[in-house]
């Protein structure tokens, strides 16, 4: 779109604007703050299951003692992404991360000072609160200043940071475990993000998109889209528009309007038994690790290799989502359920157990990533961190049953076979219902409001 409709004063498409400019340095920008919020979530959310083989020692508690631990900071997070989603469609992306991240980091270094589990349990809940609050619209924000043709990569590019986090934690909990004990590495995780919230209070921008719709930001708007091409000229009695329907009444109702049901509950489904596997391995697979003979520090650092895979799958899998959408996730997922399978074959083995990790990361962290980007293209703006959100939300349902079923299954002296075996049935599910979404998403993309350009351009190619 070029700067014409501008200079006459007419009404200029926010989304449009946006589509047909480069990617510049201010989303780059901006990309990155959503990024370094990610890369913190991802260390205090991972934190406590590289911990938990000092915490059980320390404590003198047993594996089947450490489910509700391990799933209590998830159960928060499936709280804060339930109600801060719609919150944010409502108030704004910026205020919700902020006050996401000073909860999140207050949280953390309260776990530092806890002594027994009934008080970690507590504390983990009200930190998932603002875990849970910050991914959703950090998401939002990125998809909404990104073009349509960049969007799931550059929402892919943005998570790497959560997925850095997350191997920081293995790799932090390496060194400073043997030397100042598993509270440390809350005492790191929590300062950080307190740290970070007065830099995003001064330098996050708002959602462009959403101060669009509002009607009452013109003059915001205008800034905001000249800071991504400086080089135009947006007339100061220009009047912004977004293309998109602004939804009344209570968000989370539109995500089964418009022909958006069955699509809805599939995009569900994919979280849930995708979050299901991510957080069933990245809970287990130090203590897993640890019970095969493998010490403390080697079976957080084998263990890290899953968020590593997950690192690579996600840089890899950006351009490859945003030309073949759904399609693409279900072979990802497909995939994924052999690499898991094979971690509880080998088991024993350091290296061939290495890879497989690696590979699992690679296809659960990736996907999980790209089904977000996915997410967050497939609702209108109005709905969109809803929309994720929710998503989020129930697949958080998945996360907290993941570590329970883990312990259940340990407890009652499953063999490592057996019980990755049932991780990998998780990943089968996930690429049936991502195949099913493609199909449906092909067959009715008029009324989902997603990328129709490269949606039809997939459907030529198939026809």
């Amino acid at each position: 779109m070029s700067a014409t409709p501008a200079k006459d004063a007419s009404a200029v498409d926010v989304a449009a604007f946006i589509d047909a400019q480069p990617v510049g340095p201010f989303q780059i920008k901006l990309l990155l703050a959503c990024a370094t919020v990610l890369l913190l979530d991802g260390f205090d959310t991972t934190a406590i299951g590289y911990v938990a083989p000092s915490l059980a020692k320390e404590w003198h508690i047993g594996k089947a003692a450490l489910g509700p631990v391990l799933s209590a900071g998830l159960f928060g997070l499936m709280i804060g992404a339930l109600l801060f989603g719609p919150l944010a469609d409502r108030i704004g992306r910026k205020k919700i991360i902020i006050l996401s991240t000073l909860a999140f980091g207050l949280g953390t270094l309260i776990t530092s000072l806890v002594n027994d589990v009934n008080a970690l349990v507590v504390v983990r809940v009200l930190t998932g609160l603002g875990l849970g609050g910050a991914m959703p619209n950090t998401v939002a924000l990125t998809s909404e200043f990104s073009p349509h043709r960049r969007r799931a990569t550059m929402v892919m590019v943005m998570f790497v940071g959560f997925s850095i986090g997350a191997a920081l934690g293995g790799f932090l909990a390496a060194a400073l475990i043997p030397h100042l004990g598993w509270r440390s590495v809350f005492v790191v995780g929590g300062a950080a993000p307190l740290l970070l919230a007065p830099i995003l209070a001064l330098r996050l921008p708002e959602s462009v998109r959403f101060l669009a719709l509002t009607g009452r930001a013109n003059g915001r708007v205008a800034e905001l889209l000249s800071r991504i091409n400086p080089n135009v000229s947006l007339a100061g009695s220009a009047r912004f528009v977004v293309d998109e329907p602004a939804l009344k009444g209570i968000p989370v109702q539109h995500l089964f309007t418009d022909d958006r049901t069955l699509a809805t509950l599939l995009l569900w489904v994919v979280f849930f038994m995708s979050l299901l596997d991510l957080y069933f391995l990245s809970n287990w697979l130090p203590t897993v690790l640890n019970d095969l003979g493998a010490s403390i520090s080697t079976a957080a650092m084998i263990g890290s290799m899953f968020q590593v895979g997950g690192i690579v799958g996600t840089v890899v899998l950006g351009r490859i989502i945003d030309r073949f959408s759904f399609r693409a996730l279900a072979l990802v997922y497909f995939i994924a359920v052999f690499a898991v399978g094979a971690i509880g074959q080998l088991g024993h083995s350091t290296v061939p157990v290495t890879i497989a990790i690696f590979a699992a990361g690679f296809c659960i962290v990736g996907g999980q990533i790209a089904a977000n980007a996915l997410a967050a293209g497939f609702y209108p703006t109005s709905v969109r961190a809803t929309g994720v959100g929710w998503a989020l939300g129930v697949g958080r349902v998945g996360s907290i049953v993941g570590p329970l079923v883990g312990g259940v299954l340990l407890s009652l002296k499953w063999s490592t076979g057996e019980v990755f075996v049932v991780a990998a049935t998780a990943a089968l599910c996930a690429a049936v219902a991502a195949f099913s979404l493609g199909r449906l998403v092909l067959r009715f993309r008029s009324s989902y409001h997603i990328a129709a350009p490269r949606l039809r351009t997939s459907e030529s190619k198939e026809h």
